[in-house]
């Protein structure tokens, strides 16, 4: 948890919650992905010319790259109120009829997590995204009863690490369909420089651009990143964050000059200590490691693919050469 008094040690003047507050509101703020931002501007435009709602919008791409910001963003930029929830929330049909009958026109409904939406459910929302009209049973059995509401109209924006899982039938009800990708290093110093100003603090460009080189291509781990820095800044009475600084903040948290941590490390030894470099399958590796195959799979996997340092092949994952160069091992 962030130390007040860190806070008031770089900036007296900022207060709890502007300091908190790095989210962009609006898309001209939102660094990085410009053709995307082109695409969503012209879409947003176009929607409040017509006074229609947008159409349905999918954002899809490994986690901490924006999706949830880009949702708010999107009812920002309508003009619109936005309400959000998560699919493993719905358990059963009520849980989304009461979410939709309480939206107002032209409202943005987030979904986080839209490919964990049980099958029941995610049928009951077909009608709704594509009629805004709400088909559900009332009773059971001999008595059940079909019951036809009419929806307001509105934007559903769903979220999603894995595509994949996605039904044919969901996805194609998606009007919109935007994928979101790791960050360059150039991008990712924009947002640090960005959040730093709103945190009040100061960074040199040297220490913005090595927490960009650290931070997995992921804005999330790059604001994380920062606010440790911060605190070691503090800690050794610097009042701006130095290249020196960010140096000292990664070896203390166990993260090398690609962004790895040790995690990650410990992924990669398994492969090659307990399997021969590979091929193993993820099961394996989730019982090797003590971490559900989802979060390898979504969260440790992409970004080591990314570097080329493993690859995901019909057998199983193999370490690569770029990936024993990195270990400092030989194949």
């Amino acid at each position: 948890m962030e130390s007040a008094i860190n806070d008031r040690f770089m900036n007296p003047n900022v207060p709890d919650e502007i300091a908190g507050s790095i989210r962009p509101k609006t898309l001209s703020d939102f660094i990085g992905h410009e053709s995307l931002k082109q695409n969503l501007s012209v879409f947003i435009s176009g929607a409040r010319a017509r006074g229609e709602p947008m159409d349905h919008v999918l954002l899809y791409g490994p986690p901490g790259l924006g999706k949830t910001t880009l949702a708010h963003i999107v009812a920002n930029e309508l003009g619109a109120n936005f309400r959000a929830t998560s699919a493993p929330m719905l358990t059963k049909q009520g849980d989304l009829a009461a979410i939709l009958t309480a939206l107002e026109p032209m409202d943005v409904l987030f979904i986080d997590e839209i490919h964990r939406l049980p099958t029941a459910i995610e049928e009951v929302l077909y009608s709704a995204m594509e009629d805004f009209k709400l088909d559900i049973m009332l009773g059971e059995g001999p008595s059940a009863k079909s019951v036809r509401i009419d929806l307001p109209p509105f934007t559903l924006v769903g979220a999603t690490t894995r595509t994949g899982l996605l039904s044919n039938p969901l996805r194609d009800r998606f009007g919109i369909d935007l994928r979101l990708s790791f960050y360059s290093p150039a991008d990712l110093a924009k947002i640090i420089r960005r959040s730093a100003g709103i945190l009040g603090t100061e960074i040199d460009e040297g220490g913005a651009l090595l927490l960009a080189k650290s931070s997995r291509g992921t804005p999330r781990i790059a604001n994380r990143l920062l606010k440790r820095a911060r605190d070691f800044a503090a800690a050794t009475g610097n009042r701006v964050i130095t290249e020196s600084v960010v140096r000292t903040t990664l070896e203390q948290l166990h993260i090398d000059s690609d962004g790895l941590d040790q995690v990650d490390r410990e992924y990669i030894s398994a492969i090659i200590m307990h399997y021969a470099g590979g091929p193993v399958g993820i099961d394996n590796l989730a019982a090797a490691l003590s971490e559900p195959a989802d979060t390898i799979e979504d969260v440790i996997e992409p970004y080591l693919m990314q570097l080329g340092l493993i690859q995901r092949t019909p057998r199983g994952r193999i370490v690569t050469d770029a990936g024993y160069k990195h270990m400092g091992l030989e194949k």
